[in-house]
């Protein structure tokens, strides 16, 4: 049973690092020329308000920045800029700027011909680093010229998962490593106030290049920024027609993770406290995987979000997600377990549970106040019960094409359920009982009540007129 007695002092802090609205993740940049796209983007900035966005494809062949062409029997390159500022322009309108992810290869420019993806990202090293790094230059410079000296604060990371032999031909440390190099040092030599980062892997090996890249780093003279890394929470899933089904990993197990790459890093003197960046973490890092759509999803995710700030400096959920509950977060923590945080603000106390598949249950919490006052309640309830949008698909027959009418009804499903009291305060305290059920993540907020009601109007009187 999901039981538990919670005790706020307002005086007692805890750790946490609420970086949640930093970065998020999107699939590849070239997917932000759609309308759609934009439209679900805006929606997600006025909920939440992201400051940066990372995606796929900066250099693929879809946003068509590198050209190579033939004139007077000799070779020579031209760069496109028309995609990749009209990306841009329209994320600058949505007050979100990019994390400069520097990948995947421009056909032209690539060894090879291997391609991830059904848009065929090429995931070979350039034929020649020299155009790779005269592009990446020229990219930079016309982005200042453009958007002015704010692009220097633009973050930087070179390539995608170079540990995985899809995203990176044959998972080639040594060659990874002299694109590192090679890039960082010619965007240090055009504007060192760029903060660039690596090596972007994920899973596989992840200890072992996380050493090998800080000794190389030293053994080359080069301090990068920050380093960079992934963090999945699922088992290799099973693929069963067109879905991925996963099993989840033990929260502890993948929080010793993230600890592991901070102690590696931390092992090195010159780079101690080196910033680390999460720049992509989900549960599944499939797409298709099903469990996206789960209730146990957000509690599981509610459970990763109240930890990933304490060994990482920012985290970056792949893809759009909806945070906003963490995002009207205060800043002072006074209370956090495993399924719960709890901050404290000027007007009273804001908080989330989580029940991670676990049979219903209640907390009851009790509040030291700062001042005696009554106050209001309001709770907002995800669960299988009140907010479950994939019961609802499913029940309504599971429609591959759902009309706009499903949509819409789909759509409805999907906000959670809000709910208030009054609470009367006694003696500076106050206490309340909160419903976690299972596979549920409850956000309440318990702030200071003015009643200003208009001249002539009793609530209490409407509520009991026949």
């Amino acid at each position: 049973m999901y039981t538990g007695k919670i005790r706020v002092n307002p005086n007692k802090k805890y750790f946490f690092n609420n970086n949640v609205d930093y970065c998020v993740g999107t699939g590849r940049l070239g997917l932000a020329l759609t309308q759609e796209y934009l439209k679900e983007l805006e929606f997600v900035q006025k909920m939440i308000g992201f400051s940066f966005i990372r995606g796929h494809g900066l250099f693929s062949d879809d946003v068509s920045i590198y050209h190579e062409y033939e004139e007077n029997g000799e070779k020579k390159v031209e760069y496109n800029y028309t995609y990749i500022d009209r990306i841009i322009d329209s994320y600058l309108k949505l007050e979100i700027r990019p994390y400069l992810e520097l990948g995947f290869m421009p056909g032209q420019l690539a060894s090879g011909t291997q391609t991830i993806f059904y848009w065929k990202g090429n995931t070979t090293p350039p034929k020649e680093y020299k155009k790779w790094t005269d592009m990446v230059i020229s990219l930079l410079s016309h982005l200042k010229t453009r958007y002015g000296e704010e692009v220097c604060d633009w973050p930087i990371e070179v390539w995608n998962e170079p540990n995985l032999p899809g995203f990176w031909y044959k998972a080639d440390m040594e060659e990874y490593f002299k694109l590192f190099k090679e890039t960082f040092l010619a965007i240090k030599k055009y504007d060192s106030r760029f903060k660039v980062g690596g090596p972007a892997i994920c899973g596989v090996k992840d200890a072992e290049w996380i050493e090998a890249f800080l000794s190389f780093c030293r053994k080359e003279g080069i301090s990068p920024d920050r380093i960079t890394r992934h963090h999945y929470t699922v088992e290799f899933p099973e693929r069963i027609g067109h879905y991925d089904y996963s099993k989840l990993e033990d929260s502890e197990m993948r929080f010793e993770n993230l600890q592991s790459t901070r102690d590696i890093v931390d092992s090195f003197e010159e780079f101690k406290g080196l910033p680390i960046h999460l720049t992509e973490f989900s549960t599944s890092y499939t797409p298709k995987g099903v469990i996206h759509d789960t209730n146990i999803n957000a509690a599981y995710l509610a459970r990763q979000l109240s930890r990933l700030g304490d060994v990482n400096e920012a985290y970056s959920y792949w893809t759009f997600y909806f945070y906003k509950q963490l995002k009207l977060f205060g800043e002072e923590c006074v209370y956090k377990d495993d399924n719960s945080v709890i901050v404290k603000n000027s007007d009273g106390y804001a908080g989330i549970l989580w029940n991670i598949d676990e049979e219903d249950g209640i907390r009851d919490i009790s509040f030291d106040l700062i001042e005696k006052n009554d106050y209001v309640l309001v709770t907002q309830t995800v669960d299988e019960i009140c907010c479950n949008p994939l019961k609802l698909w499913h029940d309504i027959g599971e429609p591959a094409y759902p009309t706009e009418a499903e949509t819409e009804l789909i759509k409805r499903a999907a906000w959670p359920l809000t709910e208030s009291a009054v609470i009367f305060s006694e003696n500076m305290k106050a206490a309340i009982s909160v419903e976690v059920k299972r596979n549920g993540v409850v956000f309440f907020t318990l702030k200071k009540r003015y009643l200003s009601s208009d001249r002539g109007y009793d609530y209490e009187k409407v509520v009991k007129f026949h």
